[in-house]
């Protein structure tokens, strides 16, 4: 059975540690940092007090009181700028990812290849095991698609294991998998562009509506008791040899913006598959790219109910 792996270099891993750690994110995450342990991880975001995401995570413990937010490069050093603000007040730091590196593991025979490296497998997404030098969290539904976080000064003969053992991927291999899986990340173009509603976060766990307050919480709860989200995140495909940007429009036959491409990857020769998300009320009609007369997108629903629960 096939097994592919990449180093993930569009990914790093923000450092949170000290005896207020927990408690400290705790009021800046939209997931509950309580239900965070050795054994499992989190998704979650971290909003304005408008409610707008400055930067989604998957939240894992990396050890007592220390924690690490997987999340995009690209926004890593505004993220610890921003939130080093907040953490002045908290016996808590924060540090870049030093030595930790994120890979990807994927494929049907992912679990057999990772076994014999690691000793143990998650069971279920977002279950987490580790040991000396890395933590391997499961991050889709049927086992076949885990990140592996190591720390390469301690653990440089995993990454040569995994070479001898798996086929070469790559990280847009990976990316492809992460748009199929319908889950959207914040890049640095689309800082502050979208309540977790239109990324669809209610529906994917990153969102608690039961831990209390946060950054944005008032905004983001009353949205969801009391109102509806007029945006949603749909997966498209589009006949292109070149990848939208994050942050480009969507558009109406008549010129009318109505969404924004959240992420974007180059698929089969001549197709990119991309995450959208866009006004509900616009998908009757057709949604093109990057202008009414650009190319038309092919609309299909990500691979979980588009209802949040009440």
């Amino acid at each position: 059975m096939p097994a592919f792996f990449s180093p993930l270099n569009h990914e790093t891993l923000l450092q949170v540690s000290g005896a207020d750690a927990a408690n400290f994110l705790q009021g800046q995450a939209t997931c509950d940092v309580r239900e965070v342990d050795a054994r499992r991880a989190r998704p979650g975001a971290w909003c304005t007090p408008q409610g707008r995401v400055l930067a989604d995570f998957l939240l894992l413990q990396l050890g007592p009181g220390h924690y690490g937010l997987r999340l995009r490069a690209d926004i890593a050093e505004a993220t610890a700028a921003r939130l080093g603000k907040y953490i002045v007040f908290s016996k808590a730091e924060l540090a870049p990812a030093g030595d930790w590196r994120v890979f990807g593991c994927w494929g049907a025979g992912a679990g057999d290849t990772l076994l014999p490296l690691v000793g143990e497998l998650p069971r279920e997404r977002h279950d987490c095991v580790g040991g000396e030098g890395f933590h391997l969290v499961q991050v889709d539904e049927g086992g076949a698609q885990f990140e592996l976080y190591l720390d390469t000064a301690a653990r440089a003969d995993l990454p040569r294991a995994l070479a001898d053992t798996a086929q070469a991927g790559s990280a847009d291999d990976w990316r492809a998998l992460e748009i199929a899986r319908g889950i959207g990340r914040v890049e640095a173009a689309t800082v502050e562009s979208f309540l977790p509603q239109a990324l669809n976060y209610d529906l994917c766990d990153f969102v608690s509506f039961r831990k209390g307050c946060y950054t944005g919480q008032e905004v983001v709860a009353r949205l969801h008791y009391r109102g509806q989200s007029k945006r949603r995140m749909y997966i498209a495909r589009v006949g292109t040899q070149t990848p939208p940007a994050a942050g480009d429009s969507v558009y109406t036959a008549q010129e009318q913006v109505v969404g924004t491409v959240v992420n974007a990857v180059a698929a089969a020769a001549g197709e990119v598959h991309l995450l959208a998300s866009v006004a509900e009320k616009s998908l009757a009609g057709s949604l093109r790219l990057g202008s009414g007369s650009g190319p038309e997108l092919a609309i299909s629903n990500p691979p979980y109910p588009l209802e949040a629960a009440p």
